[in-house]
């Protein structure tokens, strides 16, 4: 028998109305991407569970199995050999100490303050939520996990760029990238109606300028007030948020024209695409890549 720890899960509907659910499963030997056929969305596993298979086919790299050679078994507890297996957010600590650091390469005062707000305000609830539902960081706390490596990319980053780079735009925009994830997910990872109403880019782009407009409104609540220039720094940060998935074939709304709006899409790029490598099996299809991981 089989024996693997469930890391997460996505639930769905055949085109004939079984439901399924895609599960990805690790154990010490693998990491594998396994079609479970015949599960509705109220029976296990769920994530972080023993799950156990008589028999899983292989298909050209795609797993599956039915749901009647599947049985769920304990939740993982500290101790077992899976434990280090299942992902978990970064401590509060680590976090904290790139905050910090990254904010000695700031110098707008106001910016600062938000930064060091929002790093204190955001950690609770990214270590709550995922990234995705499958492509990367698709597990409670991938979401502080994933905002964490682009920042503390950027930390090392930062001072080997031979060109002057507005730090305070690169660090607000990651932190507000993917805030809207909040929304587009639950704890679970399951879909939310605002992924299809209005889409995580426009939620993190306008709390993020709701934000700075009250930071830099000259008079409390009339965002008219705010001076030209203030205006149009807030416009660029947008501009991160707003071009962070790179191209409109991915659903940026705009392509980065600026530097650190590149530095924002290819730092989310490289720490999505190697996460999804990391939990993707030997020689699995990797959507995310458009092609196939060998490790």
């Amino acid at each position: 028998m089989l024996e693997y720890l469930c890391i997460s899960r996505t639930n769905g509907i055949t085109k004939t109305g079984s439901p399924y659910c895609t599960l990805k499963l690790a154990n010490l030997d693998e990491v594998a991407n396994v079609a479970v056929w015949d599960v509705p969305p109220t029976a296990g596993p769920a994530v972080g569970q023993i799950v156990r298979f008589h028999a899983i086919q292989d298909r050209d790299g795609k797993k599956s199995a039915n749901g009647r050679d599947m049985a769920t078994g304990p939740m993982m507890q500290e101790g077992h050999p899976f434990w280090n297996l299942m992902p978990h957010p970064v401590k509060q600590d680590d976090w904290n100490a790139t905050i910090a650091h990254l904010i000695t390469f700031c110098t707008h005062q106001k910016l600062i303050s938000v930064i060091e707000d929002f790093g204190q305000k955001l950690y609770e609830p990214y270590s709550k939520y995922p990234a995705a539902t499958s492509m990367h960081h698709a597990f409670q706390g991938g979401l502080l996990n994933h905002t964490y490596q682009m920042l503390h990319m950027f930390e090392g980053l930062y001072p080997t760029l031979p060109y002057p780079v507005k730090a305070e735009r690169v660090i607000l925009a990651i932190l507000f990238h993917d805030y809207g994830k909040l929304m587009e997910y639950n704890r679970d990872g399951e879909t939310q109606q605002d992924m299809y109403l209005l889409g995580h880019i426009y939620i993190s782009a306008h709390t993020l300028q709701n934000v700075l407009e009250g930071v830099f409104a000259e008079t409390p609540g009339d965002a008219k007030s705010i001076k030209p220039e203030n205006r149009e720094e807030i416009k660029r940060i947008i501009h991160c948020i707003l071009a962070h998935h790179g191209e409109r074939e991915y659903g940026s709304p705009v392509v980065p024209c600026m530097q650190e709006a590149v530095i924002v899409n290819y730092l989310d790029n490289l720490s999505a695409k190697v996460e999804n490598i990391k939990d993707t099996g030997n020689m699995e299809q990797s959507y995310c890549l458009g092609t196939h991981v060998v490790k």
